[in-house]
This record gives structure tokens, C-alpha cells and sequence, in this order.
């Protein structure tokens, strides 16, 4: 039976439970990941929608986009939580808001044809300009 991860926003207003099952995870350098955390790069991890749940707060969210698509934050202190992304097939969740520690760690940075100037990236992970682009990547 694969272990079950906890994640909340900083309030404590919406919680969520995902699979540590995780296919892929990365560092996000585009602006919209900078601009929805407010910090140099988003790390994330990607996984099947179905794998995860919200079980506490769905009516505390705010959400940016739509079905196909969108960013999730507490309504209440901001917190990006999650992306539903890749035709709202995965969900990308915010790394920073898992309570637990999943077994899958970022892989690569992304985007960082666009990153933050004032940022250095200071590892050794692969970078790309835009996204990697094949099964199991870390498209953003």
C-alpha cells in the first residue's frame, strides 16, 4: 500500500492528501511560478490528478484558470497549494506545502531562460531553458 502525504496552506484553512507516488518533480523558474510564490523558483512534484484530494477547505479556495488548467491558493493567507495543468490530467503541488516527506526529489530546473537575474542556481541539476518535453518529464 503506497504511504499517503499530508499538505496544508500556512492558516491551516485547506488541507490536502496526495500519494507519495510522485512520476516526476522540478524547480520552476518561469515569472508565473516566481509571481504566484514570491520566490526565485517553484519546486513541485507531478502527479496523476486522481492520486490526489483536498480534505479540508475546498470552499476556502481561490483559483486562477479553469478545469483544463489553473493555480489553487487559500483565499484566506495566499498560499499556492497547487496547479492543475497538462489538460487538468496532473496536478502540480507546491513542494514547500507538503507536511510530510515525499520520497521524490527535483530533478532539473526549468525555465531558467527566464529566471530571476538577481537568482543563482547553486546545485548541480540539469538545466533547461524551457521545459523538458517527454513521458515522465517535468513539464511545467
Amino acid at each position: 500500500m503506497p504511504s499517503k502525504l499530508t499538505g496544508k496552506c500556512f492558516c491551516g484553512a485547506v488541507h490536502y492528501e496526495v500519494a507519495d507516488e510522485f512520476i516526476y518533480a522540478g524547480n520552476c523558474h518561469c515569472s508565473n511560478c516566481r509571481r504566484t510564490t514570491g520566490s526565485a523558483f517553484k519546486p513541485f512534484a507531478g502527479i496523476e490528478r486522481g492520486k490526489f484530494a483536498l480534505t479540508a477547505g475546498q470552499d476556502k479556495l481561490l483559483i486562477f484558470g479553469d478545469e483544463s488548467g489553473h493555480d489553487a491558493h487559500c483565499g484566506r493567507c495566499g498560499s499556492l497549494l497547487y496547479s492543475l495543468v497538462r489538460d487538468g490530467a496532473y496536478v502540480h503541488v507546491a513542494m514547500g506545502t507538503l507536511v510530510d516527506d515525499p520520497a521524490i526529489r527535483p530533478t532539473a530546473h526549468i525555465f531558467v531562460g527566464s529566471k530571476a537575474g538577481w537568482f543563482t542556481i547553486a546545485d548541480d541539476l540539469p538545466q533547461y531553458e524551457e521545459h523538458v518535453v517527454a513521458a515522465g518529464s517535468v513539464d511545467e
